[in-house]
């Protein structure tokens, strides 16, 4: 088990965020304040899913879990964070000394990182007192949301490599210091097989890769001789970067440097194609590479790509080994949210739920079940209460990973939770696999939630 947090501080990787209860919204805290007037303190069951998902989106990668149950054992107000509160004139004395005494005390149930969901399947599920479970909303969904649109845009960009390595480099244009070292992570998750970000390497083993930029051939007086010196720096392992100014003149280039290292026994990695056609520009350059007697030496792609980009270049066989992911990766472009919401579903010994259109929600605690076909994938999911049976066949998904606010088991290797992600969007069927035009995945109510859910219904439109 990793070491109690210290109070009021929530370390995610190497970052540290001091006063974490205060990294919520107003309104958690208001509302608490006026379930402690009223003296609500009964257990509440929430649940953390997707309504729906983006038009571009088959399915989610859950990610995000350590993390956020590192936050749930965090949480804590510290006299600064309460004096600070006090200061604002809005909450009594009464109430920030309970905040004061606060810890969570509750369960969590969730999905193991890495796993596949789809629309109203629960990710996680927090069950405990009221005002606990209330004050966790925010983070949860800021921890949970971010990972898990980067680990889905990144297991849709290894979807189109086809196998061939995928390096994540879009750190400088992440969302913020934390955005990019979790991107790092999430590729990672995946399945992109290394990243240019040096402290996510240092901070969860990821392999590391890098080539150089355009500053690095300009600032020499000639293209030759930048080479030469980055491969007298790095004879073993030199990547060079060719479209700085003619990329064809670029690669004959780096032939030259390439016999130079074969005469001292060392041998050029590759070559970076870093803009204009790289259909084209890739088959010319793996033309000179090969007359020249080089065909070892790989073509990296890069350049502003995204999933679309590589899955085009592979369908007109571009011989291009390996493809650097970066800005479009590390913001999601296409689909840079998700719907992700987290809802009351049971108050007490209520079932509770929404009825607002095109919001509606479940109710009560639930499991998921993954049912597969003859051919071992994925064919479809039975989401049901989670005090009733189970079906005779099905993966059942969520698991008690929090109890009485104690972690039940040391959090997963992350090396297991990429294996697991690679299972998991291997065993999907080749329509949800798709970029485009994908297949909808069925996510069936059992009967029982669906009697229990008509229920709710009639007694709420009744009150």
């Amino acid at each position: 088990m990793p070491a109690s947090p210290v109070p009021g501080e929530f370390r995610s990787g190497p970052l540290l965020l001091r006063d974490a209860a205060l990294f919520t919204d107003l309104y958690e805290l208001t509302m608490a304040a006026a379930f402690f007037r009223e003296g609500r303190r009964e257990t509440a069951t929430f649940s953390l899913f997707a309504r729906r998902l983006p038009d571009t989106r088959a399915f989610i990668v859950a990610a995000g879990l350590e993390d956020a149950l590192e936050y749930v054992r965090s949480l804590r107000f510290t006299p600064d964070a309460l004096a600070w509160l006090r200061s604002l004139g809005r909450f009594d004395a009464a109430f920030l000394d309970h905040l004061a005494d606060l810890r969570f005390t509750g369960e969590v149930r969730a999905v193991a990182e890495g796993t596949v969901v789809f629309p109203d399947e629960p990710i996680l599920e927090v069950t405990g007192p009221v005002i606990e479970a209330q004050l966790l909303e925010t983070a949860l969904l800021n921890i949970c949301h971010l990972q898990s649109v980067l680990a889905s845009k990144a297991a849709r960009v290894t979807i189109a490599a086809r196998g061939r390595a995928v390096a994540e480099f879009g750190l400088r244009r992440s969302h913020g210091s934390d955005a990019g070292l979790k991107a790092a992570r999430c590729a990672w998750i995946a399945g992109c097989e290394s990243t240019s970000d040096v402290l996510a390497g240092k901070t969860w083993g990821i392999p590391l890769s890098g080539t150089m930029a355009h500053s690095f051939v300009t600032a020499f007086s000639d293209e030759l001789e930048a080479f030469r010196a980055y491969a007298r720096a790095f004879p073993d392992t030199a990547v060079l970067l060719i479209d700085s100014y003619d990329t064809i003149e670029g690669a004959r280039n780096a032939v030259t440097v390439a016999r130079e290292l074969a005469t001292a026994g060392r041998r050029l990695t590759g070559v970076r194609l870093d803009s204009g056609d790289l259909l084209t520009l890739s088959r010319e350059v793996r033309r000179i590479l090969d007359q020249a007697g080089f065909p070892e030496i790989r073509i990296l792609a890069s350049g502003g790509l995204d999933e679309h980009d590589v899955e085009r270049l592979l369908a007109l066989d571009a011989p291009i080994d390996a493809f650097g992911i970066g800005t479009r990766l590390n913001v999601s472009a296409d689909a840079p949210s998700l719907d992700l919401v987290y809802k009351l579903v049971r108050y007490g010994d209520r079932d509770v739920l929404k009825l607002s259109e095109g919001k509606e929600t479940w109710v009560g605690s639930k499991a998921i079940y993954r049912l597969s076909g003859p051919d071992g994938r994925a064919a479809g999911d039975l989401l049901a209460l989670a005090d009733e049976p189970p079906p005779d066949a099905g993966e059942p998904l969520l698991e008690t990973v929090m109890r009485g606010g104690e972690l039940v088991r040391p959090h997963p290797a992350l090396n297991q939770i990429r294996d697991r992600c690679a299972a998991q969007i291997g065993a999907l069927p080749e329509g949800l696999r798709r970029l485009g035009g994908h297949d909808t995945y069925r996510v069936r109510p059992s009967e029982a939630l669906r009697a229990r859910q008509e229920k709710a219904v009639a007694g709420a439109r009744a009150r």
